[in-house]
């Protein structure tokens, strides 16, 4: 049996929160739930440049709407408060003079002018070591401020040794190689930690066992490895996750692909149980014979490293698609019609329920769940029911196809409605049957077009039948003369 596991998720607040955010905190709380553990949430927002407003707040709104909610984080509190990087900065300092005393690291004052030709001449050269030359190394202020390219406020950087340990287990890849490293600054002349630094020491001191991230930082493992042992730490275990890719196989970015904000899912009208099923099937497809569809609870139960891909997976939409279909008809309709009133409300589809809106959601639900592929589909679908008659606009095109005996039968199917004595599907299919189709001897396709234009504006509608239920007696009738007037 697994200890508990401290887990945990530290995005940047610098705009819509990246779809990379939900996805690692999946598996994040996936394996502290697995192992009784906790799932922690720590804002890193010491790039004070690039922090953007109300962006920290969307983090916590996407992952409750995901139910992915942390056990302890700056919105929840918890025994390892604060867990905003910018409200720690007291902390890391003293850790800064631990490691400059030690010999561990050392202080820089190459201006960002000389550390740019540095890096020029380095390409041009082609050299193999890349990274930073030393030139401050063992260099006092003064002797460093008589050289050229000296900024007045330094720096820290780590001082790598030759013999770094560059191989490490991780929890999803094994044995894994890193690159070799080069002196990392861990203090910005601004007196903010850069994330190397802040990142091992906030994930010892909130005893952070577990560290879930993507792949891209296998190259920083052996950096904060080094740290953790120069402080005398022990460190967390390692699980480096596939990336999330573009069908183009690049990293997905908010650049290329609007899918790779998080917001943009729920825009969209995306069920979260479903888009959380989606980023588990990304790095955790099912082997054979077992379900794509599954829950949270079930995909815990079954939760290990080792099922985990290490190749980067494509961001298969039409799978997404096929996954929120799949959802949506099982929710309850009662349900999915109060999911497409919040939606229609939230995403300016209505400023206000209209009268009786909800009533004729509720109706019409069941008429169309099992064509929706998102929420954002529905209201389009039965627009025409919530439309006042005299407000309905009839498709011109759908009208050109009516053939030409439309008005005769939009005249036969008033008669045969106008004194209908129950106004159900049954009975309104019925009457029309027996006037169109036995009465004028027309086929089913022909009798019934010219009706569900009157009443829908358009040739393809939800089933017209329980439409008309729903409309009444008296709208259908009054589309039915409109209609029959216009042509």
């Amino acid at each position: 049996m697994n200890a508990p596991a401290r887990t945990r998720v530290a995005p940047s607040p610098t705009g819509d929160p990246h779809v990379g955010t939900a996805y690692m905190a999946l598996f994040d709380k996936a394996w502290a739930v697995r192992t009784g553990g906790q799932f922690v949430v720590r804002i890193e927002d010491t790039d004070r440049n690039r922090l953007v407003a109300g962006s920290e707040q969307q983090v916590y709104d996407s992952l409750r709407w995901l139910s992915l909610e942390a056990d302890e984080s700056p919105e929840v509190g918890g025994p390892y408060a604060p867990y905003r990087q910018s409200e720690r900065l007291e902390t890391y300092r003293p850790y800064v003079d631990q490691l400059i005393e030690a010999g561990h690291a050392y202080y820089c004052w190459c201006s960002s002018e000389r550390l740019a030709q540095m890096r020029a001449e380095q390409q041009a050269s082609k050299q193999a070591d890349t990274g930073y030359d030393r030139l401050c190394l063992g260099l006092t202020r003064d002797e460093r401020a008589e050289l050229p390219g000296f900024s007045e406020t330094p720096v820290v950087r780590m001082l790598i040794p030759a013999d770094v340990e560059l191989s490490f287990n991780d929890l999803v890849r094994g044995e894994v190689r890193a690159p070799m490293p080069d002196d990392q600054v861990i203090l910005k002349a601004d007196g903010y930690p850069t994330y190397h630094l802040a990142v091992v020491v906030d994930d010892h001191l909130m005893q952070i066992t577990t560290v879930v991230r993507g792949e891209e930082w296998i190259s920083s493992t052996p950096k904060h490895r080094l740290l953790y042992r120069w402080l005398g730490w022990q460190e967390p275990e390692y699980a480096h996750m596939p990336l999330l890719r573009n069908p183009d196989k690049s990293k997905i970015s908010k650049r290329k692909n609007p899918a790779a904000r998080l917001l943009w899912f729920r825009e969209q009208g995306y069920l979260p149980e479903a888009l959380r099923n989606f980023l588990q099937l990304l790095a955790y497809p099912p082997a054979a014979g077992e379900q794509e569809v599954s829950s949270f609870d079930e995909f815990v139960a079954d939760f290990r490293w080792s099922k985990v891909s290490t190749v980067g997976p494509i961001f298969d939409m039409k799978k997404l698609d096929w996954l929120n279909g799949v959802y949506i008809r099982a929710l309850p309709c009662d349900e999915l019609a109060d999911r497409i009133v919040e939606f229609a409300l939230a995403s300016g589809q209505w400023a206000e329920v209209p009268p009786a809106g909800r009533e004729i959601v509720r109706s019409a639900t069941p008429l169309i769940a099992e064509r929706l592929v998102t929420l954002a589909d529905a209201l389009p679908k039965i627009g025409f029911l919530l439309t006042p008659d005299d407000q309905l606009v009839v498709n011109p095109d759908a009208v050109a196809k009516l053939g030409p005996d439309a008005g005769q039968v939009l005249d036969a199917a008033s008669g045969a409605l106008a004194d209908l004595g129950e106004w159900t599907a049954a009975a309104i299919q019925e009457a029309l049957r027996g006037a169109l189709v036995g009465g004028l001897a027309l086929k089913p396709k022909f009798a019934f077009a010219p009706v569900r234009v009157a009443i829908t504006g358009e040739q393809v509608s939800p089933p017209l039948f329980e439409s008309m239920v729903i409309l009444g007696r008296d709208s259908s009738l009054s589309r039915l003369t409109s209609l029959r007037a216009a042509l």
